[in-house]
């Protein structure tokens, strides 16, 4: 058995912990949070790879992970039906996986307040020191620690999460509250709707409790919006007493101006079923959009995984399963190596370039919302990324690209040289 720290008590966190703590090892979270992490985020859509790594992290396989939903549908800015496909997945929320992985995990070994300050490492350990002046030793830190990773900044402080250009506003709507008009043409569907510059999309999820039975739960909504950074994003990231959030504004402070303006636009040029959505969330948040690309994550007795190692923008649909695969390859290297490097190496060999497929993956599915806005000024981007249609749109966005990354196909060869990295 080996003394091994996770740092980052998300759902990435959870993931590995529970699935080293099953092999027997001696595992503790670090979170630097505070309180219950529950309400951060909200859907989640899920692939076979994400139900596969809750059943090794010990979640019961009989646990419903969410709400079904058979088609994905399109929506003209009047409210019709412009494209429509089958594609049946099951959509679950945040909340829920962070439940079922938390309640997995023994509360003692799971530490808050403990933001890692300092990393030493040796032939046979990595030392830790916390800033409230706790210090830990263990065989192995595994990092898991968001896209502001403290860890990483201290192993590779050259990798910087890099803006791409626009905003996402997030929210979920009770069922109960909306009209019989959008209950019947939104809400049982993944729906889309596709203005000019901008993307939005919403499915339904559990609501309160976790519940599934139709008209308790809830609709959950991402809005995809140009944000300049010099501008735009500081004042979106200012609260109404003038303090500005650079990491991320948290929910309850974003200006009451900014979601009536936003209230406002969406009424003007979202689908009705949208705009009502939006009008009946009682708390938007907004997201600014990043990419975080790695080109190293193991290294000597320190791993960096989930967030910390790489961001794929929203559009891939796949940041917790993929993180949840990370926790997998981990586990299964620590089991045949040992906690040792060597096991880390294994682990970075076999996810690395994955970790960057699913970024460009990410950046090339973002740039169907960036052709758009350019108005007209498309030269520097192939034409199927500027021509894509509602069907293209549907199809690609957050589905199961397992298949395509095994066979390094996630991005199309066309678009490789237009990815920024």
């Amino acid at each position: 058995m080996a003394r091994i720290v996770v740092a980052g008590g998300s759902l990435g966190g959870l993931f590995v912990a529970n699935m080293l703590l099953r092999q027997g090892h001696d595992v503790t979270i670090l979170e630097k949070a505070l309180g219950s992490l529950d309400g951060r985020g909200a859907g989640i859509v899920t692939h076979d790879a994400l139900a596969e790594a809750l059943i090794i992290a010990g979640v019961p396989a009989s646990e419903s992970l969410g709400v079904r939903v058979e088609k994905r549908v399109t929506l003209s800015a009047a409210g019709d039906c412009l494209d429509e496909i089958v594609l049946p997945q099951i959509l679950t929320s945040w909340s829920r996986l962070y439940h079922l992985l938390k309640n997995q995990f023994p509360p003692e070994r799971y530490l808050q307040g403990k933001t890692i300050i300092g990393l030493t490492q040796t032939d046979s350990a990595v030392n830790i020191t916390c800033e409230d002046k706790s210090e830990y030793a263990a065989e192995l830190l595994i990092a898991s620690d968001g896209i502001r990773s403290g860890v990483r900044a201290q192993l590779a402080p050259m990798v910087q999460p890099e803006y791409a250009g626009y905003i996402a506003w997030r929210g979920v709507c009770d069922e109960s509250v909306l009209s019989n008009y959008t209950r019947a043409s939104l809400f049982n569907y993944f729906g889309f709707c596709l203005p000019s510059g901008e993307q939005m999309l919403g499915y339904p999820v559990a609501g309160s409790g976790n519940d599934t039975r139709a008209g308790q739960r809830r609709y959950n909504f991402v809005w995809y919006r140009p944000a300049d950074a010099t501008t735009e994003l500081t004042e979106l990231l200012t609260d109404t007493d003038g303090i500005t959030y650079p990491l991320g504004i948290p929910p309850a402070k974003v200006a009451w101006r900014h979601i009536a303006r936003m209230r406002e636009t969406a009424r003007a040029i979202l689908a009705p079923q949208f705009a009502e959505v939006i009008e009946k969330t009682p708390q938007p948040f907004l997201q600014a959009i990043y990419d975080v690309y790695s080109q190293q994550i193991a290294f000597n007795r320190v791993a960096l995984m989930g967030d910390a190692a790489f961001v794929g923008r929203p559009h891939v649909g796949m940041g917790v399963t993929k993180a949840g695969d990370e926790a997998r390859v981990i586990a299964s290297c620590i089991a045949t190596f040992g906690a040792t490097p060597q096991a880390l190496l294994a682990y970075e060999t076999s996810r690395l370039t994955l970790g960057q497929q699913v970024v460009k993956r990410a950046q090339y599915l973002g740039c169907y919302m960036q052709a758009q806005g350019k108005q007209g000024n498309t030269a520097d981007l192939p034409a199927h990324t500027v021509k894509r249609n509602a069907n293209t749109v549907m199809s690609e966005t957050a589905v199961d690209i397992s298949q395509l990354l095994a066979e390094g196909k996630a991005v199309p060869p066309e678009f490789q040289h237009s990815v920024k990295i």
